[in-house]
């Protein structure tokens, strides 16, 4: 693996069993992911792209092939070993924003430190900056149901940063909004990714790609292409 290697692929596979069905997921993909980097993965729906971000969010394991994250093998980690890694080393942002309806924005924010037993002048320190990093600083004490779709999404991007993560993995983080919406977030995108974050994120949508410097593209389970603009 490459020195500025943050995350790789070697000869992954997954596979489910369906019944008596065994569906192939990934076949023997290969491919790393460099530090920095902002990455769009692509392919038709039932390609793979939902299986290699579970992946590589260590939210699943292979069937068999290694992942490394950083210089640590998560392939055959523990479940309590891999829920510690994702506390620790990665950021998530889901299309459905997945935001906690009975706490402030505040609260979702700090979410990832509290179970970490951070301590909480820090934590809310480093929530207040992130909320005012994305625009939220007037809606700290507010509820995810009192916020706008974009406004969910951008807690759901200072969430995700507030652990300082190796990786941020985000899947369809504009399916769910207008246009015009959908630009203000990747705009906060685009600004991450020049501010040195690493971002991993699947899409459907050209035009998202095309802001992407890097366009991994799946089929049937199969790296069709690995595109760098």
């Amino acid at each position: 693996m490459s020195v500025s290697s943050i995350a790789r692929f070697e000869d992954v596979r997954k596979t489910y069993k369906m019944g008596l069905v065994t569906v192939e997921a990934l076949r023997g993909v290969s491919l790393s992911f460099e530090a920095g980097e902002y990455v769009s993965i692509m392919g038709p729906s039932g390609c793979g792209k939902s299986t290699m971000l579970n992946l590589l969010g260590c939210l699943d394991r292979p069937t068999s092939g290694r992942y490394l994250l950083g210089d640590e093998d998560v392939s055959e980690m523990d479940d309590d070993a891999l829920s510690i890694v994702r506390g620790l080393r990665l950021g998530f942002i889901f299309q459905s924003y997945n935001l906690i309806q009975q706490l402030s924005v505040l609260e979702n924010i700090e979410i990832p430190l509290y179970y970490q037993g951070r301590p909480e002048a820090e934590t809310r320190e480093r929530a207040l900056k992130l909320a005012s990093l994305v625009g939220l600083e007037k809606r700290l004490d507010h509820k995810p149901y009192e916020l706008s779709g974009g406004q969910q999404q951008r807690v759901a991007i200072a969430r995700a940063l507030i652990n300082d993560s190796l990786v941020i993995l985000a899947d369809e983080p504009t399916g769910n909004l207008d246009s015009q919406v959908g630009a203000e977030i990747l705009k906060i995108f685009d600004d991450l990714h020049r501010q040195g974050k690493t971002i991993i994120m699947v899409t459907h949508d050209n035009e998202v790609a095309q802001r992407t410097q890097r366009v991994v593209r799946l089929r049937d389970g199969h790296l069709e292409s690995d595109v760098r603009h």
